[in-house]
């Protein structure tokens, strides 16, 4: 059976709101354009795997705007979690033993109805 961890409280909501920051960008990069800023469509057909674009008008400025305050905000959760000072409590493999129990504890915790 895997160890358990008390995560503190503000450990956990930060590693939630980080699952939730990049779900949202991940949606939005999926409902994007391909290119970021506007492009010629393209078709290679010379490669190993010939690949096709159709021309790219670029990202609205809103969008990009919504992007770039996601991603500053991921970075700063990610500086959050991985500089936390629960981190200190563990050794040896137990960190990224930890670290990896802290991604899935919003399962475990749905699994269990907390």
């Amino acid at each position: 059976m895997a160890e358990t961890y008390e995560f503190p409280r503000d450990l956990l909501e930060a590693q939630e709101e980080l699952h939730q920051v990049r779900a949202r960008l991940l949606a939005l990069y999926e409902r994007l354009p391909w290119s970021v800023e506007p492009a010629a469509g393209f078709k290679d057909q010379e490669l190993w795997r010939p690949r096709e674009r159709p021309d790219c008008p670029g990202w609205p400025a809103a969008e990009l705007a919504e992007v770039t305050r996601l991603r500053v905000r991921e970075r700063e959760l990610v500086t959050v979690v991985s500089t936390h000072a629960f981190w200190k409590s563990l050794e040896g493999p137990r960190v990224p033993a930890g670290r990896m129990a802290l991604k899935h504890a919003h399962e475990r915790a749905a699994a269990e109805g907390g």
